[in-house]
C-alpha cells in the first residue's frame, strides 16, 4: 500500500503525514507491546514506506514518545465540554467521567503507559508523563475554576497532581485488578475531589 492509498488517493503534507502515521502507530501500540512492534509493521499501518517512517521519527522509540505524548495529555475540548454553569460537584462529576471514558476507551495502552513504572525509568518518558501530570492538573483547576491566592499557587497545584496519582490508583483497581467497578471508582474520585476543593484547598489558603 502507498501513502497515496492509505489516504484516499491524496497526498499529505508533511504535518498531515506526521500526524497520521501517530495515529495509526497509537492503534498498534494499543494492541501490542513496544518490544513486539517493528518498524516495518509500524510503517505498514501507516501505508507508508521504512524510509519514510524513518524520515519523519528516526526510531521507533522516538514515534512511540510522541505516541505517548498525544496520549496522555487530556485535550482541551474535554474540559471546553464542561458545562461552567452546573453546580461544583455535578462538574467534578463530569471531569471525572471524561477521565474514565478515556481510560477505558484506551484501556490497553493507558496501562501500558500511565499505569508503568518501567517508564519511569526512561529519564525523557518519565519528563513527558510529569508534563501530562502538570497539564491535567492545570486542565482540572480550569474546570473547576480553582483560582489559588496569590501564594499558594505552588501548594494547590501540587495537591491537584497528587489527587491525580489517587486516580491512577484507583483506575488500576478497575481496569487490571478488577477489584473495583467503574462505578465504584467514579464515587470515590468524585468525593475525594470534592473534599480538597472544599476543605483542603480552602485550608491551604489560610495557612499561605
Amino acid at each position: 500500500m502507498t501513502s497515496a492509498s492509505a489516504t484516499g488517493g491524496k497526498r499529505l503534507g508533511p504535518e498531515d503525514r506526521r500526524e497520521q502515521i501517530i495515529v495509526s502507530a497509537a492503534k498498534v501500540f494499543e494492541e501490542k507491546s513496544f518490544a513486539d512492534v517493528s518498524m516495518t509493521e509500524l510503517a505498514k499501518a501507516a501505508g507508508v514506506g521504512r524510509p519514510l517512517l524513518n524520515h519523519y521519527f528516526g526510531s521507533k522509540r522516538e514515534l512511540y514518545l510522541d505516541v505517548v505524548r498525544r496520549f496522555v495529555f487530556i485535550p482541551e475540548v474535554a474540559v471546553d465540554r464542561i458545562p461552567r454553569s452546573a453546580s461544583q460537584e455535578k462538574r467534578i462529576g463530569a471531569v471525572i467521567d471524561r477521565w474514565l471514558d478515556v481510560a477505558w476507551r484506551h484501556r490497553d495502552m493507558w496501562i501500558s503507559t500511565v499505569m508503568s513504572d518501567d517508564l519511569r525509568r526512561d529519564p525523557e518518558m518519565d519528563r513527558i508523563l510529569q508534563d501530562a501530570d502538570d497539564v491535567a492538573a492545570r486542565r482540572m483547576m480550569d474546570a473547576l475554576e480553582i483560582r489559588p491566592s496569590e501564594g499558594s499557587e505552588a501548594a494547590v497545584h501540587s495537591m491537584i497532581v497528587a489527587y491525580g496519582g489517587l486516580a491512577k490508583a484507583a483506575s488500576k483497581q478497575w481496569l487490571v485488578t478488577g477489584a473495583l467497578d467503574r462505578e465504584q471508582v467514579h464515587l470515590l474520585l468524585v468525593h475525594s475531589l470534592l473534599a480538597i476543593v472544599r476543605d483542603v484547598l480552602p485550608a491551604c489558603e489560610a495557612d499561605s
